[in-house]
């Protein structure tokens, strides 16, 4: 996630977020799985993802305390 979507991203409410989040966990989820079956031309999309998830959960938490 670049610094300008997480910009954008600070603005969302919580249902867009979560909707965000969720988003988010799904494709993590698809290329994890993915990369098991066959190698990723970049792996580090994974890290990319994984990381991407706490910004959200982060973002949530202190934003709404929300522990999701």
């Amino acid at each position: 996630m670049k610094i300008k979507q997480f910009r954008e991203i600070k603005n969302f409410s919580k249902e867009e977020l979560l909707a965000k989040l969720e988003e988010v966990q799904k494709k993590f989820f698809e290329l994890k799985f993915r990369h098991k079956v066959t190698k990723l031309k970049n792996p580090l999309e994974i890290r990319e993802l994984r990381r991407d998830i706490a910004r959200l959960k982060t973002l949530l938490s202190v934003k709404f305390n929300v522990n999701k």
